[in-house]
């Protein structure tokens, strides 16, 4: 049974979101690394042939990555940062654009729609296992209870995208048996083999190329996401000269850790968790 938004309790008001300050959700979508959770949720989503077909006929990924990329993350801050009110129309547009949305998988042959609760549900629950694993890896302070809680709160985020909450793994244990019952549909086609290539070497304008860091420093992060990967997941992409150990990945991810954490608070945190305070705080 998923879990109703007010059963959290600093998450009644509407002011304070879907969640509220203290929730799991508040504290883990805060963390600086989770961009290094987001690259990796996309390459393990790319492993769905189904999928991965929708986000490349649909989503104009390939003409505007930075665009798609700053998109997804705007919505998940307005989930878990907005007032219920701007959670519940950012999923509605969402839900809007996927509605009526088909295609046919080149490979397979077979069809599907970009609104299939199944999709929904495999990309849900790449992103929570990826942004859930990437924090405690890193180090952060998430225990085994605190895991198990961020799950059954995100039942809600996916209930509002259009997936049946009783569809929803709402912790570890669940969440380790979807992947295993939903194994025998994945694999590597040849539109994933451009997506995970795509993703270690984005596009970039030519003075982003020379003038700034931007080239390496987004190799480094795909190529450390790729190594967070479950090892199953690594195996399937059979791509050499990239990290193929937990124990390289997870050393990799805490050294990152470790330097960003010297930033100062206002580099590290994100606008929206920023407006999320001072509304709360008015």
């Amino acid at each position: 049974m998923a879990p109703d938004p007010g059963t959290f309790p600093a998450a009644r008001d509407g002011v304070a979101g879907l969640f509220g300050p203290d929730s799991v959700t508040w504290r883990l979508h805060a963390d600086p690394l989770l961009i290094v959770g987001g690259i990796r949720a996309l390459l393990m989503q790319s492993l769905h042939p189904l999928a991965l077909a929708g986000v490349v006929e649909h989503s104009g990924f390939k003409e505007d990555p930075w665009g798609r990329l700053g998109r997804t993350a705007e919505f998940v801050a307005t989930l878990t940062y907005g007032t219920r009110s701007e959670a519940v129309k950012a999923a509605a547009r969402v839900r809007g654009a996927h509605r009526g949305l088909t295609g046919v998988e080149p490979e397979s042959g077979m069809p599907y729609r970009v609104d299939d609760p199944a999709l929904l549900l495999w990309v849900h629950c790449c992103e929570v296992d990826s942004f859930l694993s990437t924090a405690r890896r890193s180090g952060a302070d998430l225990s085994d209870d605190d895991a198990d809680r961020y799950l059954a709160e995100q039942v809600v985020a996916a209930e509002l995208i259009g997936i049946a909450p009783e569809d929803v793994p709402t912790d570890r244990a669940d969440l380790a048996g979807y992947f295993t019952d939903v194994a025998p549909m994945l694999g590597v086609t040849a539109e994933a083999q451009r997506a995970v290539r795509f993703l270690l070497a984005p596009p970039m304008p030519a003075w982003v190329r020379l003038l700034t860091p931007a080239r390496p420093a987004w190799g480094g992060l795909t190529t450390l996401a790729f190594g967070l990967l479950p090892t199953w997941a690594r195996k399937m992409y059979r791509l050499p000269g990239l990290p193929t150990t937990d124990a390289a990945a997870t050393a990799g991810l805490r050294a990152l850790r470790s330097s960003v954490r010297r930033l100062p608070a206002q580099w590290r945190e994100g606008p929206a968790l920023r407006a999320a305070r001072e509304r709360l705080a008015s």
